[in-house]
């Protein structure tokens, strides 16, 4: 049996019935949180008591059906068979409800990050690769850059929040999508790891690389994510940005994107991604032949 499950007219027309939550047994949801033994990890025992409740909460406000039900299993058994290594529809359906650009804030809050010049997080979104080989600095990360790309040269330096100074062989992943709006593992014509690179900083800080000056492009369509989007009458666009990740023994890895200022969806971001310290500027570059925009972006991490 398929598990693409269509939404059904009759079903969306009950959408704003509402429940009297008086009428389902009151005891219920008391009786599945206490089921939990002795030996539950304390924190897990938050974790499933609040979930349980909220979640029950829910389906008893909603009245949710046993078909409306299925459709939200059916959803969530598509994204694990989307799923692999190289992309998270998953990871895509939490993102464009909001809730992994939540769990960042509240991650960021509770390390005491938002206090300090560290750089400011954002999610890691669902393209992220773990294989991606390392490269010298200056390494364009563009292979076969398309007709309509711009390229750019990218460069900075990561320093401790604590002390200011370079931090050296700091692992530092970056990555992008094409003008064509898919990242390579989603594009048969872009080579393997196109448009990515990891790179190690010396004894300066220093990082550098050619890549392209982003582009705005949207959400996948072709799984529960997007349809999702659609469903809810959202636009799915994300705006121009370059993802970032950096790691140093010792120091906090941060996770961040940077998004161009002159970017469309900057107030509409399908993911809720955009903050205002993490909007950055291309400048013209002069002298260069393969770049005609560079970007001097610097990182900061917080020690451990």
């Amino acid at each position: 049996m398929s598990t693409h499950t269509a939404v059904p007219e009759d079903t969306l027309n009950g959408a704003g019935r509402g429940g009297n939550l008086e009428r389902y047994d009151p005891e219920f949801t008391d009786k599945v949180i206490n089921a939990m033994g002795p030996k539950t990890n304390p924190r897990l025992r938050t974790i499933m008591t609040s979930l349980i409740r909220h979640v029950h909460d829910f389906a008893r406000e909603c009245d949710l059906t046993v078909d409306e039900w299925m459709m939200g299993v059916n959803m969530i058994n598509r994204c694990g068979q989307m799923s692999d290594d190289k992309r998270n529809e998953s990871q895509l359906l939490c993102d464009v409800i909001g809730l992994e650009t939540l769990v960042d804030e509240i991650t960021f809050k509770l390390a005491g990050e938002a206090t300090d010049l560290a750089t400011q997080s954002a999610i890691l979104g669902p393209f992220y690769r773990h294989d991606v080989p390392l490269s010298e600095m200056g390494t364009n990360i563009s292979d076969n850059t398309p007709n309509d790309a711009v390229p750019a040269y990218m460069f900075g330096k990561v320093t401790s929040a604590k002390t200011g100074k370079p931090l050296a062989n700091v692992e530092i992943d970056i990555w992008q999508a094409s003008t064509n709006g898919l990242y390579e593992q989603q594009d048969p014509e872009q080579k393997d790891c196109n448009l990515r690179g990891r790179f190690k900083t010396g004894p300066n800080g220093e990082y550098s690389l050619y890549c392209l000056k982003p582009t705005p492009y949207p959400v996948p369509d072709d799984g529960p994510a997007g349809e999702l989007l659609n469903l809810m009458d959202r636009q799915p666009f994300r705006p121009a940005h370059i993802h970032i990740l950096a790691q140093c023994e010792g120091h906090k890895p941060i996770i961040t994107q940077i998004f161009d200022k002159d970017s469309k969806f900057l107030d509409d971001d399908s993911v809720f991604a955009v903050k205002d310290a993490l909007v950055v500027t291309f400048d013209p570059r002069k002298g260069d032949k393969l770049a005609q925009y560079e970007l001097h972006y610097d990182v900061v991490l917080k020690s451990m």
